[in-house]
C-alpha cells in the first residue's frame, strides 16, 4: 500500500471512463458530504448499491461491528472494490479487521477533501492500495506482535477473542439464545447476531456449536 501523493495530476483509469462510485454511510450528514464532494467530479458516476459499483465507498466515524459486518458482505461481490473513509481506528486490531474484510484502500476523515477522496476512488478502482503512512506502521507493528506472541508458547492464541466475543460464547455455552443473550449483554439482538457471525467466519467455523467447541478447546472461555 502507498502514501497519498499530494502532488502532481490527477488520472482516472482510462480516458474518457468514469467509476461508478456507490457511497455507504450510517450518518446521512456524512452520506451527504461525500456525495457532494464526488458529484463535481467528472471522472465520477455516483450510483445506488443496488445497481452495483466498480467503487464501494465506505465512510464512517470508527471500525464497530456492524461496519465489519457491511465490508464483509462487499468483499463477497466480486464485481465492487471497497475504499474506507474513517474517522479513527482505535487500535492496529480494527485496523487489521477492515483489511481482513477486503478493504484496499483507507483515508481519514480530517483528509478527506474532494481531491483526495478523488485520489482514493481512482486507486481502488486501478486495483491500488492507499494507506497513510502512520497507519501502515501501526498495520506492521500489530501484525509483528502477532506474530511475536505466536511463537512464545506463553503466549495467547493468535486466534484470540475480544472480551465482548468471549462473553457472547460463554453465554450460547450456557444455552441461552440471541435475544436472551442481548438482554444478559445489553446489547441489541442485531449486534450479538453481528458478533457471534464474525467469530464463525474469522475462525473458518460451521456454526455457533463449533464455535464454543473451539473456544472450550483453546482455553479462550
Amino acid at each position: 500500500m502507498t502514501q497519498p501523493d499530494n502532488n502532481g495530476p490527477v488520472s482516472s483509469s482510462g480516458a474518457g471512463e468514469r467509476v461508478t462510485v456507490a457511497v455507504y454511510a450510517p450518518d446521512p450528514i456524512l452520506h451527504v458530504g461525500v456525495v457532494h464532494q464526488l458529484r463535481q467530479r467528472p471522472e465520477i458516476e455516483l450510483v445506488d448499491a443496488a445497481d452495483g459499483a466498480q467503487v464501494s465507498l465506505v465512510a464512517v466515524d470508527s471500525v464497530d461491528d456492524e461496519t465489519a459486518a457491511l465490508l464483509y458482505r462487499l468483499r463477497h461481490d466480486s464485481s465492487t472494490r471497497t475504499g474506507l473513509v474513517v474517522g479513527t481506528f482505535e487500535s492496529g486490531d480494527a485496523l487489521q479487521r477492515a483489511i481482513e474484510c477486503g478493504v484496499t484502500a483507507v483515508l481519514r476523515r480530517s483528509e478527506a477533501d474532494q481531491d483526495q477522496l478523488l485520489r482514493l476512488v481512482l486507486a481502488i478502482a486501478n486495483g491500488e492500495g492507499m494507506l497513510p503512512g502512520d497507519l501502515l506502521a501501526k498495520l506492521l507493528d500489530h501484525v509483528g506482535s502477532l506474530q511475536r506472541s505466536a511463537l512464545d508458547p506463553h503466549a495467547v492464541s493468535l486466534s484470540t477473542l475480544t472480551a465482548r466475543e468471549a462473553d457472547m460464547l460463554r453465554l450460547v455455552s450456557e444455552g441461552l439464545d440471541t435475544a436472551e443473550i442481548a438482554r444478559k449483554t445489553s446489547y441489541s439482538e442485531r449486534t450479538v447476531k453481528n458478533v457471534l457471525h464474525e467469530i464463525i467466519t474469522r475462525l473458518h467455523l460451521r456454526n455457533r456449536t463449533h464455535a464454543v467447541g473451539y473456544a472450550l478447546r483453546n482455553g479462550l472461555i
